[in-house]
């Protein structure tokens, strides 16, 4: 038997529950992972509110670290031992010690990456990758807006975004979130609870507004952040931490100068195996050439991620939080 994390009834963070369960024995094509790692992520929130509706009873957590413990039939490029991730593009369930899981999920672990930095990008690096790399192709010179810059997407958002040479302008909560923003390749601050976000970036560009805006704040920074667009720029907003955005007419986009709207998700851009493959490899080529370093605010056991939660919804988390399984 093996420690996991079970929700019977979706609620507040007393709804995520210890017990031990059997994780079985891998099937054709199939891999037992033991964890050694697994990312904390604000779609696990979504998961355990009901927000984004599973049927109980579930293990939440969406990516996963760790080492190779037995295998089924019919896999013959991996052995046991093998340190593999694996990112959202599936079924949840990683807030368990073991897993069984699909081959074709897992990836390997090049050898200068450890298993805490691995669990730190296999979402959030993945989602920075589909945002500046194929959402909104960022180039040189672009203005761009990013909400919760120092947040585990956020900073390494900005890192990412600085390897490119784009003019970076991320919105924060304190000064003390501004420093850490800045440190990784932040060009401008902005303190969303003191300062008004379109008008700093009127003043910031000089007039030309952003081309794009990344918002994984949701309800409370979607209008600051369109309103801070240039002329046919795009919005993205890619997650909800103070809410769903409320419905909207089309016409607010024309309002603002023919702007264009997505909402991404990361299984749509890695929906494939050549697309997944494509992905991690990038992430993983940014930390090895040093661009990419994820920021680690803190390691909780696992049998504590109700705390996890808490701190994550109340916006007192930086960077990106590893559960040790």
């Amino acid at each position: 038997m093996h420690g996991a994390i079970i929700v019977t009834k979706v609620g507040g963070p007393e709804a995520l529950v210890w017990t031990e369960q059997d994780p079985g024995s891998p099937g054709t094509g199939e891999v037992l992972v033991r964890h050694t790692a697994v990312g904390l992520n604000y779609i696990d929130v979504y998961h355990r509110t009901g927000l984004y509706p599973v049927a109980p009873p579930f293990t939440p957590g969406v990516e996963g670290v760790g080492v190779v413990a037995a295998l089924g039939d019919a896999v013959a490029d991996l052995t046991v031992g093998d340190r593999v991730a694996y990112t959202s593009n599936g079924p949840i369930g990683s807030y368990r010690q073991a897993r069984v899981l699909p081959r074709s999920r897992l990836h390997r672990i090049p050898d200068d990456i450890d298993d805490d930095t691995a669990a730190a990008v296999m979402v959030k690096g993945c989602t920075v990758e589909y945002l500046v790399r194929r959402t909104f192709p960022v180039q040189p010179g672009d203005n761009v807006l990013l909400t919760a810059a120092a947040g585990g997407v956020g900073l390494l958002a900005c890192q990412w975004l600085r390897a490119i040479g784009a003019n970076v302008i991320g919105t924060v909560g304190t000064e003390e979130k501004g420093e850490l923003a800045r440190s990784n390749g932040c060009d401008h601050v902005i303190l969303y609870r003191e300062e008004d976000i379109p008008s700093r970036v009127r003043e910031i560009t000089g007039g030309e507004m952003c081309a794009v805006a990344f918002d994984s704040v949701g309800a409370s920074t979607f209008e600051p952040s369109v309103q801070s667009l240039a002329p046919r720029g795009m919005m993205v907003t890619f997650g909800n931490a103070s809410g769903p955005v409320a419905p909207m007419t089309p016409l607010l986009l024309a309002k603002h100068g023919s702007l264009f709207l997505t909402r991404p998700r990361l299984g749509d851009y890695y929906a494939s195996p050549e697309e997944t493959a494509d992905g991690i490899a990038a992430v993983f080529g940014m930390i090895s050439s040093g661009d990419l370093k994820p920021h680690i605010g803190s390691r909780v056991p696992m049998p504590e991620v109700a705390e996890a939660h808490r701190a994550l919804e109340s916006r007192a988390t930086v960077g990106s939080t590893i559960l040790v399984p």
